[in-house]
């Protein structure tokens, strides 16, 4: 990563910041970030970073706010425009798929947060993306079984922990075999079977 310079701006470095830690988890466990290391991969000094966060806290739950912010953005973009509630929720499927493959670091950071046996300011907001995340699916759920795609007994909480579950599933056997390429490959066929389940079929 390129040095980012004395001329940036707080906001801009608080940035740089969040998207160096995001860019060493994906090669490196969570858990075994240090300040030091991020200072390095941005080519300042500790005290340059802890010039713009308080803590170490306080960068983590800088990351998480940025994967929330993005990555629910990215899942209301995706249905934008969208009638049909089984399209939509294919569409935040991809949207999600999309977004881990783009950015590995993430589901390593979110997996590491909700693991935590402490409550923390970033764990508390991995817990609140993953409730916002299941409140937009079990809506489209709800709303395909009142346009007649989506079977009536259909359990809308149930049907958003089986969605997220099985995008987590995937990443997670990416990250054990190594293989980043796997979770785009293995998502349309694991849509497929999810939207067989739950869709009223001809």
């Amino acid at each position: 990563m390129d040095a980012p310079g004395p001329y940036l701006s707080a906001d801009k470095r608080r940035a740089v910041t969040v998207s160096a830690v995001v860019d060493i988890a994906a090669t490196q466990n969570p858990a075994d970030i240090t300040t030091a290391a991020i200072a390095k991969h941005m080519n300042v000094t500790q005290g340059a970073l802890f010039r713009h966060f308080p803590s170490k806290e306080a960068i983590w739950r800088s990351v998480m706010e940025w994967v929330a912010e993005r990555l629910l953005a990215r899942l209301d973009a995706a249905t934008t425009g969208i009638g049909s509630p089984l399209v939509a929720l294919e569409a935040m499927f991809n949207g999600h798929v999309d977004f881990v493959s783009e950015h590995p670091g993430v589901p390593r950071m979110m997996f590491g947060e909700l693991q935590r046996a402490e409550v923390t300011p970033a764990k508390r907001m991995a817990e609140t993306l993953m409730r916002q995340y299941g409140e937009r699916v079990a809506g489209w759920i709800e709303k395909g079984k009142a346009a007649g795609e989506i079977a009536p007994e259909t359990d809308p909480r149930s049907a958003a922990a089986l969605f997220i579950g099985i995008i987590q599933g995937l990443v997670m056997q990416s990250l054990l075999t190594g293989d980043p390429g796997h979770v785009r490959r293995a998502a349309p066929g694991v849509f497929h079977l999810f939207r067989r389940g739950i869709a009223i079929l001809p």
